[in-house]
């Protein structure tokens, strides 16, 4: 029997790099500028009840980051869910999703978690909504595939050490690997450290080992690869996704396409 392992992200690659900034600050057009420059995926994480405020980005900026970045959810008001009643809770993100997909045009399906807090009951009722993903903010320092991506934790907040996490991140061998950064664009202007984050993207930019992506774009495919169906001796799979997903087979990846079946 050869040995199967879901373990592959696209192209048989093990290693991805994600990003992920909150509230909104007009620093986010600098920053969604700095990595598309570099080729760096992100996603930002929007109260749509302060776009178009004063220090907030407007709704055509919105647009504009969104056309390669992701758009996602961080609620109207940014206040702490866990404490409210649930179903102003559930309000709070469903009317964030239903303005930011004004401007997105396409269904909104992530979101980061305001001040990091959540229930059990949360979570359960905007999963039922069609949340598919949620950030929290505790660290972790590690670079784990969320068990449940609805209580998805970073590796690090923008401030730590970067770059010997990253170093640790590349020594890792085996299994997929996520290194992802979260944070806010305007912490950059304040500690006066757009520098260090330009030398970082500038290290991390162009590897052919890594595949830099939004948090949307590896939810999916982590959901994808998890819905992969084997047969009971794993010599067939198939593939019911709309993605192609690749696994290992003897530690060779091979791709199995979108909707196919076949033999391994």
């Amino acid at each position: 029997m050869k040995k199967i392992a879901l373990d592959c992200l696209p192209e048989g690659k093990q290693k991805a790099v994600t990003m992920s900034f909150d509230d909104g600050k007009t620093a986010d057009v600098r920053l969604a500028k700095l990595f598309r420059e570099r080729g760096v995926k992100a996603t930002f994480h929007y109260n749509s009840g302060n776009i178009g405020r004063e220090t907030y980005v407007t709704e055509e900026q919105v647009r504009e980051i969104g056309r390669y970045h992701e758009i996602s959810v961080h609620s109207c008001t940014h206040p702490f869910l866990d404490r409210l009643p649930l179903p102003a809770a559930v309000s709070e993100v469903m009317e964030d999703r239903r303005q930011l997909e004004k401007l997105a045009d396409k269904p909104v399906r992530g979101m980061s978690y305001p001040y990091g807090t959540y229930s059990e009951a949360l979570v359960n009722a905007l999963r039922a909504c069609g949340i598919e993903y949620a950030r929290t903010i505790q660290n972790t320092g590690e670079f784990d595939v969320p068990e449940d991506l609805m209580k998805w934790h970073p590796t690090c907040h923008q401030s730590h050490d970067l770059d010997g996490l990253y170093q640790r991140f590349l020594n890792k061998k085996k299994h997929i690997r996520i290194f992802y950064v979260w944070g806010h664009s305007y912490e950059f202007d304040r500690d006066q450290s757009w520098e260090r984050m330009e030398a970082f993207c500038d290290r991390i930019a162009g590897d052919p080992r890594i595949w830099y992506a939004t948090n949307l774009e590896l939810a999916d495919y982590i959901t994808a690869m998890r819905s992969l169906k084997f047969s009971v001796d794993c010599s067939y799979v198939y593939n019911p996704s709309a993605a192609d997903v690749w696994i290992l087979v003897d530690d060779v990846p091979v791709k199995v396409p979108a909707g196919a079946q076949m033999q391994v």
